[in-house]
């Protein structure tokens, strides 16, 4: 389960958005400029997302788990013309195939065991909205031609019932696949990737965007200290720019759980872990193609990057006074500064001062509880 704040990034799992207009933890976006960041990937996404707020076309949103493809999706219905119906979210993974056409296209009274009384599908639900359906590539073969006749007239009938409905409905879909090698595989229907792929937006890695990364540490650490009811110590700029040098393979939603520990433990909690520890590799995509590395090389780099995994807990613990970390870990004090140096964990002096600005002009949004 993840730690995300209840209004950001939060809800992953498919919730069936609520037919009163209340506004639910989920709905609560934060401030643009914290959703798109200043990153130029982030900056070209803003600029395609607006563009097409306005128009009835089917988007695609695309990119790793944890990258914010369901906030985008839901930043899109808010700016859009259908902004007053409602925002209705299926998750094809969560649901069991076995239970998803009921779900979709809902069922009458009696059409199978169980069926007590009749229920409406969550397609019927975003009429004049918004319907997201969220890993779509999970969807079985067999729902996918459901689906695709429905995209090709808006008409479905449920389950039981020989009558047709109508529901005019904006699609978004949401996969971290690559829906050309599904396709190839014989998993996913092209017909149906070419009636959903009109738009498409690639959501980046959180690597790919880490300039971002000191604003959203600091959005984060304000938002859980609200929902904690905890005040927490400061993010150093030295903090900041180690974070920004890690890889993050979980994205954004592990650099939540990150400010979550933070604030929840304090200092001395491990604000990464697993492989999110590992740091971005600057000759990962060079030309030298994969197993140039010498083997010994590969060895020293571990030890390199266990040491600094050791030294900033160290510092975490100390709450980054360079004396006492020197003194715990039995080194001087000029050796722990060139291996602080060393690691990267000390910004230029123009990233310090950025970084500081950055968390005193923060906006954060007011809770809507």
């Amino acid at each position: 389960m993840s730690l995300a704040p209840r209004n950001f990034w939060a809800n992953m799992s498919g919730e069936k958005t609520r037919k009163n207009k209340s506004t639910t933890p989920a709905d609560v976006l934060p401030p643009d400029d914290v959703l798109f960041g200043r990153s130029s990937a982030m900056q070209e996404v803003r600029q395609w997302a607006t563009r097409i707020c306005g128009t009835n076309v089917p988007v695609l949103l695309t990119g790793s788990g944890g990258t914010g493809k369901e906030v985008l999706a839901r930043w899109i219905h808010r700016q859009s013309p259908w902004h007053d119906g409602q925002f209705v979210k299926v998750n094809c993974a969560a649901i069991p195939g076995s239970l998803l056409e009921s779900e979709l296209f809902g069922y009458e009274k009696g059409a199978f065991t169980g069926a007590h009384t009749s229920k409406p599908g969550r397609v019927e639900l975003a009429h004049n909205g918004t319907l997201f359906l969220d890993e779509i590539a999970d969807l079985s073969i067999g729902l996918q031609s459901k689906l695709l006749q429905f995209l090709q007239d808006g008409r479905f009938s449920r389950i039981g019932d020989e009558s047709e409905r109508v529901v005019e409905a904006r699609l978004m879909c949401a996969t971290s696949k690559n829906l050309e090698d599904e396709i190839e595989m014989g998993r996913f229907r092209a017909d149906l990737y070419y009636r959903i792929n009109v738009v498409r937006l690639r959501l980046p890695r959180l690597c790919e965007r880490n300039q971002d990364i000191p604003l959203l540490a600091e959005y984060f650490r304000a938002q859980f200290q609200e929902k904690f009811s905890k005040q927490s110590e400061p993010l150093s700029a030295e903090m900041l720019a180690y974070l920004q040098k890690l890889d993050w393979p979980g994205n954004i939603r592990e650099l939540s759980n990150g400010i979550a520990r933070h604030v929840l433990i304090g200092a001395e909690a491990k604000m990464v872990q697993g492989p999110g520890a590992k740091r971005l590799d600057p000759a990962r995509n060079s030309s030298n193609g994969v197993g140039a590395t010498p083997l010994k090389e590969i060895a020293r780099e571990a030890v390199r990057e266990r040491e600094r995994s050791f030294i900033f807990e160290a510092l975490q613990a100390n709450h980054w006074n360079r004396r006492k970390t020197a003194a715990a870990l039995k080194i001087s004090y000029r050796t722990l500064d060139y291996k602080v140096r060393n690691a990267g964990f000390v910004p230029a002096k123009s990233e310090r001062v950025s970084a500081t600005s950055n968390a005193r002009r923060l906006p954060i949004s007011s809770s809507s509880d």
